[in-house]
């Protein structure tokens, strides 16, 4: 079996990066799914399981940020035993990652490598403004293009109503109804995942996600289950990362159903996501306008015509908040980790 890597967006500036590691005995490839030190990769060859090697755990170590993960394309080598290791994890060209739970601003790559990022939101019961706007703040972080997937569209009377409505919490974002019941909406979104280009899916348990990538793909290539009536919310049925190559060529990235995110230091996904406030905050008379009582708040104006939602505000300042908080944290375990590689004779006593 062989597989044309250029299909998966394996082009010119991977095959440039990776020429400096080439070798008899290693192939680059592209991770479908990562497990606890095992990683399943896609290669010209074919399928197969490589191991973590020796410095790749070591910058893991460091970073936990460096693990493999779905969508990287990454130096494998083959050994005379036949074991095969992941060697290096090349450059990504872009990055999903949230904030993990932990007290020291660590992060945890979602998928890697992707064009484009769509931030599935159930029409039914109800759509989330403060879930689709942290979720697009991290989708344009990542670096890929967002989009704005609604599921379930088959369950409203109206729902490009609902796609303007909430168009309004996306500026710049293209807002797509998706019923996979009747398959409209699905020849839009295939566009994305032509050849060479990625599709990463994102948002909670029983969005859709797995039933997208099953019909993206032609086939039941991920398990999907029942949502509960009462409130449209479902188990999680993904529990794990998986690149789906796609008949014709490109990729979809299907991720477990995400309860909570947490932002990193993601002040220019905030901006973006935002566009509409922070356009706004660039027109206050003071560059320093704290936008609540000030002369010349241009948002304070846009909040008293009623061209500006109270909510909204609310949300970007309470993103804002988190983002500097992050910052913080992040700035204190980097100079933890400065002093920790300092020699114990060269600090200061």
């Amino acid at each position: 079996m062989s597989y044309p890597l250029s299909q998966l967006g394996w082009d010119d500036h991977f095959v440039s990066t990776f020429r400096r590691f080439d070798r008899p005995d290693s192939e680059p490839g592209r991770v479908l799914r990562a497990d606890r030190g095992v990683c399943t990769v896609l290669t010209a060859t074919g399928v197969t399981r490589a191991t973590l090697g020796g410095g790749v755990l070591l910058d893991a170590a460091r970073d936990p940020a460096t693990l493999p993960c779905s969508g990287d394309w990454v130096v494998l080598r083959r050994w005379p035993d036949r074991r095969t290791t992941l060697e290096l994890v090349l450059p990504r060209r872009t990055t999903l990652i949230r904030r993990t739970a932990d007290k020291d601003a660590s992060g945890q790559v979602l998928a890697a490598n992707m064009d484009t990022i769509a931030v599935v939101e159930p029409i039914h019961p109800e759509p989330d403004d403060a879930r689709v706007e942290r979720l697009l703040a991290l989708a344009w972080e990542s670096g890929a293009d967002p989009l704005l997937v609604l599921t379930k569209s088959d369950t409203s009377a109206d729902p490009g109503a609902i796609a303007r409505q909430l168009g309004a919490l996306a500026p710049g974002v293209p807002v797509l109804p998706v019923s996979v019941q009747r398959g409209e909406g699905l020849d839009r979104l295939r566009e994305h995942v032509g050849p060479g280009r990625t599709l990463a899916l994102l948002g909670r348990s029983g969005a859709g996600k797995s039933t997208l990538a099953n019909a993206l793909a032609g086939a039941t290539v991920m398990p999907v289950q029942e949502i509960r009536d009462a409130d449209g919310k479902g188990r999680h049925t993904t529990a794990y990362r998986n690149l789906i190559t796609v008949p014709g060529g490109g990729a979809v990235i299907d991720t477990p159903g995400i309860r909570g995110v947490g932002l990193l230091d993601t002040g220019g996904g905030l901006d973006r996501a935002f566009a509409d406030v922070t356009g706004l905050a660039g027109r206050c008379r003071f560059d320093d306008c704290r936008h609540e009582r000030e002369p010349g708040c241009a948002v304070q104006a846009a909040l008293a015509d009623g061209s500006l939602p109270p909510r909204r505000l609310a949300s970007w300042r309470k993103l804002r908040r988190e983002v500097e908080v992050e910052s913080g944290r992040r700035s204190v375990r980097l100079a933890r980790q400065r002093r920790a590689s300092t020699p114990p004779s060269s600090r200061r006593l």
